[in-house]
């Protein structure tokens, strides 16, 4: 999808975890023309987050109300709450010129890809980037490190990664947070246009792969 002023969608998603957060905050500072789409939840609102900075939070009967107005570009259920894109934030995004990435799961992602695929070319109108840690022992660290959940919502995490990391296939690009800067130059390079030797089929990622979805 891209506007008549030329702006550009990236789709970025990534297992609980991996630092694609941190990663898509400092992109911003880089590229001032870049924006992310916030998106709604029916999740609580943690106390350092701010309603239309973080997410949009709105209750489930209002979430479900714009479901059926064909309101979300994308929406899924995650760990028990909706998250979703709305059309109308990013429409106006777009109408200022601005290229837009949307930070959603795999599910949206494929959504993303569906619902702006040109019928005609097949070709999607999205780029999709999937951003994987350097190891299982890795991702554990950084969940544990948050002191934001129970050691029971921590194995369900991580299981949800194993199963969320087997999509990764399903996207053009492929970025290891290994070294913070590192992986932010990749990121940097893809919105670049650039990134090939990034692309998800590489098979310099077999190894760790192996690891992470054994």
């Amino acid at each position: 999808m891209t506007a008549s002023t030329g702006g550009r969608l990236f789709v970025i998603a990534a297992p609980s975890g991996a630092g694609k957060t941190s990663l898509v905050k400092a992109l911003l500072q880089r590229i001032p023309n870049l924006r992310v789409c916030v998106s709604h939840t029916t999740r609580p609102r943690r106390p350092n987050e701010i309603d239309g900075r973080d997410y949009h939070f709105v209750d489930v009967p209002t979430f479900e109300a714009m479901i059926a107005a064909d309101g979300f570009l994308e929406y899924a259920p995650v760990f028990d709450n909706y998250y979703g894109t709305s059309r109308t934030a990013l429409a106006e995004a777009f109408g200022r010129g601005h290229d837009v990435m949307l930070e959603i799961d795999w599910q949206g992602a494929e959504q993303v890809r569906r619902r702006t695929t040109d019928p005609k070319s097949g070709r999607a109108g999205c780029a999709g980037i999937f951003v994987l840690p350097p190891s299982r022992a890795e991702l554990e660290r950084r969940l544990r490190e948050r002191r934001t959940d129970s050691d029971a919502v921590i194995a369900r995490r991580l299981q949800d990664a194993v199963s969320d990391m087997r999509h990764y296939h399903e996207f053009d690009y492929v970025i290891v947070n290994d070294d913070f800067e590192r992986a932010l130059d990749d990121l940097e390079r893809v919105i670049a246009d650039g990134g090939r030797e990034l692309q998800a089929d590489r098979p310099q990622l077999r190894p760790l792969l192996d690891e992470l979805l054994a």
